[in-house]
């Protein structure tokens, strides 16, 4: 179904070329305007500490204290409705459940579901993951993308057209959204990806689907995988991979656009499509595709990935934009919170360890602990900046999805998948408590002119 793109002809070519440079000057702000004016760019403070906007109950990130305004490393703690995540991934592990419905749960409704609660609300779920009727021919084989995350926007969208009261923001048809939403979310990517191998790779058409009584990330594999079939070692570490990334923060970026377009009083399906126009970026959720790029990247480049001292002189040229993508970073090392460590990239560790193991994988997971071991020390001989830097979660997201076979353009819609219960939980907060439309100020650099006649230009 991808048709010819249509080429620029020489006389386009060269008028974008020009219109793009008397673009880019008219909407440059010199940069030592922002200091005159005490701007906050990106809402951060000169610490790099956001600026305070919102309330929530519904989650708390911790990463350091300020103490006589100096900002003091701590261990990281990442918690759901007060409850330590850790906490929680000890507690259904050590029943060998799948936890990611339970958490799903803590988010929307605030407590931890009993045995009943959690079996009516997977059953829920069940009912709703499902497709309506038309969905899938109309919405997603019609109109396939190279990019899965446009696909889920997309159909994000294209659920108001399903809906029969769309506009409601009344709590009880709101949550119903939600709910539909968390069920059919992995539909949306598993759906969107097989559109995009049979009409992108020429691959055979493959449709599964939903079944009840799996958990999701068990159904997202089964309607992922041609032959549907999938290990409870391989569904295991996927749902637990979901629990730390349902939610993080009321300020990051997917989630305050989820908050903005809120707080305008607008339907379900286009403030959740906004907070998913978010996470596609490279900057937010995509994150974990650089971080593997990165490391193939250095796979090519360092020949013994045991020798500290090679993969430390390639950190190096990475760091001095001399390799990968030359931008100086080291992808999946840093967080703009935590500090001493990264309680996502704690719990993700243990078990990417545990699947490299069994998948013979253990050598790329010696690298990248490497790799986490080596650059603090390499960042600071280079920038003299004795700032502590642990890994993030992304460091170990992409590498556990890799060891499961799946294809790098679903690791941000897994993320989507995951963080899908956070969103829901942060609409309903903000429907609630919010109550005012949000409308942050911008301030005029520009010069009062006069408008000058069209002869006289």
């Amino acid at each position: 179904m991808p048709t010819a793109k249509r080429v620029e002809s020489e006389f386009e070519a060269q008028y974008l070329n020009e219109l793009t440079d008397i673009a880019a000057k008219a909407n440059l702000v010199e940069p030592e305007l922002y200091k005159k004016f005490n701007v906050m760019r990106g809402l951060r403070k000169p610490d790099s500490t956001g600026v305070l906007v919102g309330l929530t109950n519904i989650g708390n990130v911790h990463g350091y204290i300020m103490e006589d305004g100096q900002k003091i490393p701590e261990e990281g703690r990442l918690r759901y409705r007060g409850i330590d995540v850790e906490d929680i991934v000890d507690g259904f592990q050590a029943d060998k459940r799948f936890g990611y419905n339970e958490v799903a749960y803590l988010l929307l409704f605030g407590t931890l579901p009993d045995t009943e609660q959690i079996r009516q609300f997977r059953g829920m779920l069940d009912i709703c993951r499902e497709l309506p009727e038309g969905f899938m021919e109309n919405m997603i084989l019609k109109a396939p993308t190279p990019d899965i995350m446009n696909s889920l926007a997309r159909s994000v969208l294209a659920s108001y057209s399903f809906d029969e009261n769309p506009d409601s923001i009344e709590i009880r048809n709101v949550l119903r959204q939600c709910i539909e939403l968390i069920a059919r979310f992995p539909t949306f990517v598993a759906y969107g990806y097989q559109a995009k191998r049979h009409f992108y790779d020429n691959d055979s058409l493959v449709i599964h689907k939903p079944q009840t009584g799996m958990s999701t990330a068990q159904n997202f594999l089964h309607m992922l995988r041609p032959d549907s079939s999938f290990t409870e070692l391989e569904a295991e570490p996927l749902d637990l991979a979901r629990v730390p990334h349902a939610r993080h923060g009321g300020g990051h970026n997917s989630t305050f656009a989820l908050h903005v377009v809120t707080s305008t009083d607008t339907d379900t399906y286009s403030a959740m499509a906004a907070a998913v126009g978010s996470l596609k970026g490279p900057k937010h959720g995509g994150a974990n595709i650089k971080v593997t790029g990165m490391i193939d990247n250095i796979k090519q480049g360092v020949k013994d990935w045991a020798d500290d001292d090679e993969i430390s002189n390639y950190l190096g040229k990475i760091i001095n934009k001399e390799a990968f993508d030359r931008t100086g970073l080291v992808y999946g090392m840093g967080h703009a919170v935590y500090t001493n460590s990264d309680p996502r990239a704690v719990v993700l560790r243990e078990k990417a360890q545990e699947l490299a193991e069994a998948k013979s994988c253990l050598e790329e997971f010696n690298l990248l602990r490497a790799v986490e071991r080596l650059t603090p020390a390499v960042f600071t001989k280079l920038k003299g900046n004795i700032k502590v830097m642990s890994p993030n979660v992304d460091l170990y997201s992409g590498f556990v999805y890799s060891m499961l076979n799946i294809p790098r353009e679903l690791y941000t819609p897994i993320f989507a998948i995951s963080r899908i219960a956070g969103w829901s939980a942060h609409r309903i907060e903000e429907i609630i408590s919010g109550g005012r439309i949000m409308r942050p100020a911008y301030r005029s650099v520009s010069e009062q002119r006069p408008y000058i006649l069209l002869q006289d230009r």
